[in-house]
Formats: C-alpha cells, sequence, structure tokens
C-alpha cells in the first residue's frame, strides 16, 4: 500500500480528467471543434470548481506535442497565448497550483504515462471524463479505464468533437459498451462520488 509523502498524494474516490483541454488548437479543420470545444470549456470549469468542493481532484491528461518534455507550464504559457487560436478554451480551464497533469504520447491517456500509477497512489475507482475529442482521445481514454475497471461518467455536455453528431455516436459506444455514464454534468451526484475520504487525507 502506498505510504503519505507530507500532504500528498491526497486520498479521492473518484477523479475529474480533462483531456487535451489545454491546446493552441492550430492543426487543419480545428476552426469545427473550437466552436464546440468553447461552450464546453465554460462547463467543464464548472465542473471542475463543483469537483473540488467534493473532495474530488483534476487531472489535467494533455498531449505532449511531439516534444517529448515533461514541461506542462511550458504549454499551458503557449496556449493561453492570446495569438493561438485555443486560448479562449485554454484560459477557461488554466490549472490551479493544486491540480494533478500528466503527459501523454498518443491518443489514450493510459499509454505509457503514469496515470495508472497516479490514480492508484489517489485509490480512485471512478473516473469523470472530459474534453477532447470525444471520438479520439477521450473515446480510447474511456476504452482504456474501462480494461483496468474503472466506473466511468462522461459528461455529454463536458466533451467536444468536430460535429455534434461525432460526439452523440462516440457517446452512445461509450454508454452501451463501456457502461460509462452520459447524462450531463449538472446532473451527475458529486456529493456520492466525492465522499469524504478518512480524516487527515482530503484535499488541501
Amino acid at each position: 500500500m502506498p505510504k503519505d509523502h507530507g500532504s500528498f498524494p491526497h486520498r479521492a474516490k473518484a477523479a475529474l480528467l480533462l483531456i487535451d483541454v489545454i491546446n493552441d488548437f492550430e492543426f487543419p479543420d480545428s476552426d469545427a471543434l473550437l466552436q464546440q470545444a468553447i461552450p464546453m470549456a465554460k462547463r467543464i470549469a464548472s465542473l471542475k470548481r463543483r469537483a473540488r468542493r467534493h473532495h474530488i481532484p483534476a487531472i489535467y491528461i494533455n498531449d505532449n506535442f511531439g516534444q517529448w518534455k515533461s514541461d506542462f507550464r511550458h504549454i499551458v504559457e503557449h496556449c493561453t497565448n492570446a495569438k493561438v487560436c485555443g486560448a479562449p478554451v485554454s484560459k477557461h480551464l488554466r490549472p490551479k497550483k493544486y491540480d494533478y497533469f500528466v503527459l501523454k504520447p498518443k491518443h489514450s491517456g493510459f499509454y505509457s504515462t503514469t496515470l495508472d500509477v497516479l490514480l492508484g497512489y489517489l485509490r480512485v475507482d471512478t473516473l469523470i471524463l472530459t474534453g477532447v475529442a470525444t471520438n479520439i482521445c477521450v473515446l480510447f481514454t474511456a476504452n482504456d479505464a474501462y480494461m483496468r475497471d474503472y466506473s466511468l461518467h462522461v459528461p455529454r455536455d463536458c466533451v467536444a468533437a468536430n460535429t455534434a453528431d461525432e460526439t452523440s455516436y462516440a457517446l452512445q459506444q461509450m454508454s452501451t459498451l463501456l457502461k460509462a455514464d452520459t447524462r450531463q454534468s449538472d446532473e451527475i451526484n458529486l456529493v456520492k462520488l466525492g465522499e469524504a475520504p478518512a480524516k487527515g487525507t482530503g484535499i488541501h
């Protein structure tokens, strides 16, 4: 069983995953995705604030943009620059000092990353997946989470793809095949998911 070191790790029953939301959207055909992602970002920000009140930590799962450098601060600085297309999304979801982050080289948040280790350390058994794109990185991460026996929530108003049809199809797949709960974010029972951890082990 993992040992505590100082105030870390925080113990939690559930975790909120923010997938590729710190993103410059500087790639071909990104306009369609960005149009869907801007309203999504506002809803994720609201969900994140509510989750923290219920002791549910946020974990940013972010692409490394092929750079293979574990420098999340640099990625945040770049993606929140007003000159990049994705700034409206990234600014809404700028991480706080108490948030966690994991950089990924491929689509799934689990593939060749430390996410498994972090979730085990936190003792999480339920994941709330949000972010982009619904039918790619969110779906791939959900697949890998399901194979690891995590309970899944994928709030339909907190994910985005290039089109609403692509999001709808991916959500149907996750609901049917991965047993994911896809109700809207304001319908998720965060009180239940965020049941207080053992005394002295909550989020500080």
